[in-house]
């Protein structure tokens, strides 16, 4: 710990896209708290949290923090007005593909901040699409006067780059969540999960709806039955955004009625709650994994669990890229045979694929701590002034 300095509090407001039940964004939102909270113990200070939450009395009770409506301007105001700075981030914040109000609402409570004269610090963002020219000045001017600019990714510090944000101000850092340790309680492993009598091994699967014809979900559906048609293996759902996810999962499960050949395999759902850290514990207890969302696929890596990503953005392609690897097909294309290959492979080597891959997730999950020890130190450098 700094020794000779008085300790101070930090009042910080964290914008995101938060109170959604998204367990993606919502570990996100967990591994940040806890990486400012080790890094302010380390630097002798202490952070208190505000969030901006879709559902603030839900995130004060999941995560013991100060939380206040996003849509609701006085509160936004206020809270950013009695703060010492503003977080944004992380996640897929500043994009247009869901929707053209993303980026004029993310960008706009960073230029409140700013107008408040507040300093602002964008965490391991993943930037991108941004197919609206127009809202290119309102991403470039919020990044130039931030005093810290981290991404997740390469491609998405080469788009700030593009647009005007200066390349050498941009620091590219791992998504949160690599960072993020299982619950206290995962030692205590239920007597239920621990006496499985059929040993099968499980794959974990996360799908969502993304075309709206469906046949995305179709070809994964081929994909899983041509598996289960080879040998016997326990496809757990994990429902990563609530309820869509689960609605998702469930379909799947009933399509594939019939389909799981005669060597006993199973399907089954997981209902892990809203907890991002208890999902984390179902990927660990996984032998592989196959997911379509972008944050099963960190929390695989986190945990060292194999995976087959099925790429509907390039926020997918990039994570792979980091880890070396290529997704097993698309939303366009997903072949059958070499899904059912390269799941067979995984599932008969999988401590061949962590020796391959163990190094390059190290590495991410210790430069998952840089955004936070960077916050800190500004921040104290700030009121050192």
């Amino acid at each position: 710990m700094v020794t000779g300095v008085e300790k101070q509090n930090f009042r910080i407001v964290i914008s995101g896209y938060y109170g959604f039940y998204n367990s993606g964004d919502e570990a996100v939102l967990r591994s940040i708290l806890l990486a400012l909270e080790e890094q302010s113990k380390l630097a002798g200070v202490r952070i208190i949290p505000i969030v901006l939450s879709g559902d603030p009395a839900w995130t004060s009770q999941m995560y013991g923090v100060e939380s206040v409506h996003r849509m609701q301007p006085s509160e936004v105001w206020k809270a950013l007005k009695g703060s010492d700075g503003l977080i944004s981030g992380g996640g897929s914040l500043l994009q247009d593909a869901t929707s053209a109000k993303t980026i004029p609402y993310y960008t706009g409570v960073i230029k409140l901040a700013q107008w408040l004269g507040k300093p602002t610090f964008i965490y391991s963002q993943g930037i991108g699409p941004v197919n609206r020219r127009w809202m290119d000045p309102l991403i470039r001017n919020v990044m130039r006067k931030s005093v810290y600019v981290s991404v997740r990714d390469a491609q998405s510090a080469e788009l700030l780059g593009r647009i005007g944000v200066p390349r050498n101000r941009i620091e590219v850092v791992p998504d949160p969540v690599m960072g993020l340790p299982l619950p206290a309680s995962a030692a205590a492993v239920s007597e239920a999960a621990a006496a499985s009598a059929d040993k099968l091994p499980v794959l974990g699967v996360s799908l969502r709806h993304w075309r709206k014809d469906e046949e995305d979900l179709a070809r994964a559906i081929d994909a899983l039955a041509e598996l289960a048609s080879r040998r016997a293996v326990r496809l757990r759902f994990l429902p990563f955004h609530t309820p869509d996810d689960t609605e998702t999962s469930k379909l799947v499960m009933e399509r594939l009625n019939g389909r799981l050949g005669s060597h006993g395999s199973i399907t089954e759902l997981a209902a892990p709650g809203d907890d991002p850290q208890q999902m984390l514990l179902e990927v660990s207890r996984c032998d592989a994994l196959f997911g379509m969302r972008l944050h099963a696929l960190i929390y695989a890596a986190n945990r060292e669990v194999p995976m087959l990503g099925l790429s509907y953005d390039p926020k997918i392609d990039q994570f792979l890229h980091r880890l070396g690897l290529k997704a097993v097909g698309t939303t366009e294309q997903l072949d059958a045979a070499v899904f059912a290959d390269s799941a067979e492979l995984l599932l008969d080597d999988a401590e061949g694929w962590k020796r391959d891959h163990r190094d390059a997730i190290d590495r991410l999950k210790q430069q998952s701590q840089q955004p936070a020890q960077q916050i800190v130190q500004l921040l104290r450098q700030n009121i050192s002034r």
